[in-house]
């Protein structure tokens, strides 16, 4: 197979420096990877997989590969004291500590900067769902990681939740984010 490409005169005005001709070849180059990639059925798993080191591979990784799950979740129930929620968050180290329901559903969350602000407001006598923000940002597991950024970026925040249903099952720190090279 011939892939003629027509004669095309140098971009550079003496005509001698290489700029027309190798614009057309990186044209051809990109048209057979294009081709390629569809007659292969090549996918977005198959970039994270060749690439896992990259940001194409960081950023096609479902949060679920890097959650904060299990005891590292920084969580306390509906009525819970102020004490006893800023001694989780400052446990878990992530920020901020989640609110649940008697059922375990998600209900709020309350970050350092929540608590900065009620600071001069007699914090330590309020209970977690005086200071908490309502309907918290969240995403289920199978987020995409460049979802997450985008999400924790536009909302100003620097963690997300992850929940199944309502129930929290993880935590994604912008730090995590940063560390894949996600960012």
């Amino acid at each position: 197979v011939v892939l003629l490409l027509p004669r095309a005169p140098e971009a550079c005005p003496h005509g001698l420096a290489p700029t027309t001709s190798t614009l057309l070849q990186l044209v051809i180059g990109d048209a057979l990877a294009i081709a390629l990639l569809e007659a292969r059925g090549f996918t977005p798993d198959h970039f994270r997989t060749f690439h896992p080191g990259g940001q194409l591979g960081a950023n096609l990784t479902q949060i679920r590969e890097i959650m904060h799950v299990g005891d590292r979740l920084p969580l306390v129930p509906s009525g819970t004291g102020m004490h006893e929620a800023i001694l989780e968050l400052s446990r878990k180290g992530f920020g901020c500590v989640a609110i649940t329901d008697a059922d375990g559903a998600l209900i709020g969350i309350i970050t350092d900067g929540d608590i900065r602000r009620h600071i001069g407001s007699n914090l330590l006598a309020m209970s977690v769902d005086q200071v908490m923000t309502k309907e918290p940002k969240t995403a289920g597991s199978d987020t995409l990681v460049a979802t997450a950024l985008q999400t924790i970026n536009s909302s100003t925040i620097s963690s997300l939740m992850v929940v199944e249903g309502r129930r929290p099952v993880g935590l994604v720190h912008l730090h995590d984010l940063l560390r894949i090279g996600a960012a």
